[in-house]
């Protein structure tokens, strides 16, 4: 425990952010250029879209406050969104612009005071504080992050970090990419961290420039692409509208019911695992990591309708409780950035250039359709996710999302962008990412982290489903609303043994043989 920090006692209190003078006026403004809003950074700020990113760092060591003061001085505000006051026109509300101010980091940096030896579960400590957290927004008065160190040792590590910022100051890659820029790897202290990059695959044999056969495969590629976006648009549309996914025991709760606080748990499990299905199969682990969310899932929303009407059927492989034709939609995000821009930011931060380098919100969404079933073959998960995925992959539905919400914004202004935005979150079921880490293991402010866990709260979503890879860890992240998903921890388990039966269906038909 840091010298100086008194104890208090252990019953958990609604987390306040606020500090005394922290005002808008109390800040320093400086003489800068003004920058006004995205459009996209706009509907973050609708009261009923209010959403926030978080970072879980776990470290193996204990953090001390003052170097990571000094490290963020030296990166993190360099940054001139991390530097920045939102600021809205009195006389029109719709002009918000992002004004540069002085930072006091002491008013960013909050370290609760925890007496150790009253805890009777340090994980479920940390776990009930971001919980509270996730009850509370940023204060707009200051720039919108906050970094809280949480010194209580759990099972995996010694300390946690939590930075926690608003989703309007960059979208999801940029956010974590802005993270590792601030990291280095433990092994060498003066390298950034690598991040594994896609593969082009190599053209067929049989194909030849000469022969035409490349522009003629690009042409129909091209023409199945706007045929399948002319589909995806349609179906995007009439979701807006009124094509609502299934109710089922996982879906939201309608908006005047629903809660804001999200209970956010991982599970870390071996990313060799996924490495060996995707080998095995041919296929992508963004492919396998899509496959056993489906599986957990029908094995979970199994369960849930086994005990629905107050008796237990029982639910077991033999015992199918799922309803006929369930449709259960996510919305998945797509980066739409050429690249991470790790290397970008870090030298941005490095030289204390104040350019964007591409920063902000630059994605798009795309409603996956989710298979919902208890197959005999669990690896038909897989193959079913991969089918979807390669769909979905020869479609412009994520650009064209993207520049539906800057010109409804531009034109019919916010509050009719969030409703939209609204609609397919309401009409659809849960979010759905999947993230790739570094290769080795990082340092943050000197501190080596043995994993971290990105999600956000503030969705309309009853539930989102991340997933991160560190290293040779997957860590599967679920953010909750408990009046809908009581359970989180078991549906975790159902992630977790749907993983190992497709495995184990590998190892049976003999695909193994694939690696050799």
């Amino acid at each position: 425990m840091e010298s100086g920090l008194r104890s208090r006692s252990l019953a958990l209190k609604p987390i306040e952010t606020k500090r005394k003078a922290a005002s808008i006026e109390e800040y320093d403004m400086l003489t800068v250029e003004d920058e006004p809003l995205s459009p996209t950074a706009r509907l973050f700020h609708d009261p009923r879209f209010d959403v926030h990113a978080i970072a879980v760092m776990a470290s193996k060591t204990r953090i001390s406050p003052q170097p990571v003061k000094d490290k963020l001085v030296q990166t993190l505000l360099k940054h001139p969104r991390f530097t920045s006051l939102m600021v809205v026109d009195e006389n029109n509300l719709a002009d918000m612009k992002w004004v540069q101010t002085k930072v006091d980091l002491d008013q960013h940096i909050i370290i609760p005071e925890v007496d150790e030896t009253q805890l009777e579960s340090p994980d479920k400590y940390v776990e009930d504080y971001i919980y509270n957290l996730s009850k509370t927004s940023l204060d707009k008065s200051k720039p919108l992050w906050d970094l809280h160190i949480v010194n209580v040792k759990t099972r995996d590590a010694e300390s946690v970090a939590v930075f926690r910022v608003h989703h309007s100051l960059g979208d999801g890659t940029s956010l974590i990419s802005l993270l590792l820029a601030c990291t280095r790897q433990t092994a060498h202290d003066l390298k950034l961290p690598t991040i594994p990059t896609k593969k082009r695959r190599p053209t067929p044999s049989g194909y030849s420039e000469n022969e035409g056969s490349l522009f003629l495969g690009a042409f129909w590629l091209f023409i199945v692409m706007l045929f399948n976006t002319a589909v995806d648009v349609f179906m995007f549309v009439i979701t807006i509208i009124f094509l609502k996914d299934t109710k089922t025991p996982v879906s939201a709760m309608p908006h005047s019911e629903s809660t804001k606080a999200r209970r956010i748990v991982h599970r870390i499990i071996s990313l060799d695992d996924l490495k060996f299905v995707k080998n095995a199969m041919d296929v992508t682990i963004n492919d396998v990591a899509l496959g056993l969310t489906q599986a957990g899932l029908s094995k979970y929303l199994n369960r849930r309708y086994a005990v629905i009407g107050g008796e237990d059927k029982g639910a077991t492989e033999r015992n199918n409780n799922l309803p006929n034709g369930i449709r259960l939609r996510s919305c998945l995000v797509i980066n739409l950035r050429s690249s991470a821009g790790i290397e970008d930011l870090a030298d941005m931060m490095e030289n204390g250039s104040k350019g964007k380098r591409g920063w902000g919100n630059w994605f798009g969404y795309v409603l996956l359709p989710f298979k919902i079933a208890l197959r005999d073959d669990p690896l038909n998960y897989v193959k079913e996710a991969k089918a979807t995925v390669d769909r979905k992959k020869r479609s412009f539905e994520a650009l064209f999302t993207l520049t539906m919400a800057e010109l409804l914004i531009k034109f019919f202004g916010v509050k009719v962008a969030t409703a939209v935005t609204l609609g397919v979150f309401s009409n659809s079921t849960i979010c759905f990412s999947n993230l790739v880490g570094p290769q080795e293991e990082i340092g943050f402010c000197g501190n080596p982290i043995t994993y971290f866990v990105p999600s956000a709260y503030g969705q309309p979503s009853a539930c989102m489903i991340n997933f991160q890879s560190y290293i040779d860890k997957m860590i599967i992240v679920v953010s909750v609303d408990e009046t809908t998903i009581p359970d989180p921890q078991q549906l975790l388990d159902d992630f977790e043994d749907s993983l190992n039966l497709i495995k184990n269906a590998v190892i049976e038909r003999g695909l193994v043989k694939n690696l050799k």
